[in-house]
């Protein structure tokens, strides 16, 4: 059973950074395509970043050139380096996992709250 667990959340001021951290269970990661959603009251699930590897990944216009996104095979481990963060930035952000391959997978993470107050 494939399951992700998020960290790194939390309270900031605008301006400031965090790193989240999604960790998955499994012997699929390396396979998959990772990516940080997220979700604010009100608004659907909106795509944040998403990497299959270094070279194939993609952002969000909104979080170009503030936020990285990385992975770590070894570790099953995917992070999201945020900096310059803006009030506008703040819901909560899930990890999912995404493979295409038999079998396929698609599973998401329990979330992860970041406020950033102005």
């Amino acid at each position: 059973q494939v399951q992700l667990v998020e960290s790194g959340g939390g309270l900031v001021q605008a301006g400031g950074s965090l790193r989240l951290s999604c960790t998955v269970s499994g012997s699929i990661f390396s396979s998959s395509t990772m990516g940080w959603y997220r979700q604010t009251p009100g608004k659907q699930r909106e795509l944040v970043a998403v990497i299959f590897s270094p070279g194939m990944l993609n952002y969000a216009d909104s979080v170009k050139g503030r936020f990285t996104i990385l992975r770590d095979n070894a570790k099953n481990t995917v992070y999201l380096q945020m900096n310059s963060l803006k009030p506008e930035d703040t819901g909560v952000y899930y990890c999912n996992l995404k493979r295409l391959l038999t079998p396929p997978y698609d599973v998401w993470g329990q979330g992860t709250q970041v406020t950033v107050s102005s």
